[in-house]
């Protein structure tokens, strides 16, 4: 179990820039927790417990609208960690946290973390860095639903899911992937599938796709993937008669 929580908390980009000195002390205040398929980590509005670091396994993160409707902000897979603006923040969880397989996380408490910010200020850089690539996912979240169509959007995740290799895992339920993408699970099997006539993708093996064309998948993404939509009557209007 120790080494499985240090090779954890190693792979972790947020902390790959600590020294020796400064590992031994994240290690000592952190722990192992392990989270069924289906279980909530935590809650919106509660407080929150620390940083998780994920070890294996995937984790939505995710809110829930008054109307029951839930919007999927973020699916984070091993290597990836969240809560981590809560805890620096000082503020509560501000949205809600599931395993969606199995899953086994490093934990970093809360208190214990805060009070070594306050006492090192060294840490600064390498918690700045985690909460710049937080922003530029929320930015990337909302230019997804403003500026790209579904296929955009799926391109788009294709791509940084597999930013070298040519496979890319699906999330075990397409429902939670088609949340984050903001489109319904129909129209995802419908983009998956004419990325996969168009030889951009094709399925491997369950639950599994293969990147075919990178160069098309990011013309997708750019949205330079469809042929220009026919003129209207508004870009090209028909000639006025003229009076004799």
């Amino acid at each position: 179990m120790v080494p499985q929580l240090a090779a954890i908390l190693q792979d972790c980009p947020l902390f790959s820039r600590l020294d020796e000195r400064r590992f031994a002390r994240l290690f000592a205040i952190s722990r192992l927790v392990r989270f069924r398929k289906g279980q909530l980590i935590f809650r919106q509005g509660e407080a929150c417990p620390g940083i998780y670091i994920v070890g294996s396994g995937l984790v939505r993160i995710f809110q829930r609208g008054p109307q029951g409707r839930e919007q999927v902000l973020h699916i984070v897979g091993p290597g990836g960690t969240f809560a981590e603006v809560a805890v620096i923040g000082g503020f509560d969880c501000p949205a809600n946290a599931e395993a969606v397989t199995a899953a086994v996380c490093g934990l970093v408490p809360r208190e214990p973390f805060r009070d070594w910010i306050h006492e090192d200020h060294q840490l600064s850089p390498a918690l700045l860095m985690g909460l710049t690539v937080w922003t530029r996912h929320l930015v990337g979240l909302v230019e997804d639903v403003t500026l790209r169509d579904a296929a955009g959007r799926l391109a788009r995740w294709l791509l940084a899911a597999a930013p070298e290799d040519d496979i890319v895992r699906l999330p075990s339920l397409k429902k939670h992937l088609a949340s984050q993408l903001n489109i319904t699970g129909e129209t995802l099997s419908r983009t998956l599938k004419r990325l996969e006539k168009a030889g951009i993708i094709a399925a491997a093996e369950r639950g599994e796709i293969r990147i075919l064309d990178r160069p098309k998948l990011a013309a997708e993404a750019a949205g330079e993937g469809k042929a220009p939509a026919p003129p209207t009557l508004i870009d090209n209007p028909p000639p006025r008669k003229t009076r004799r």
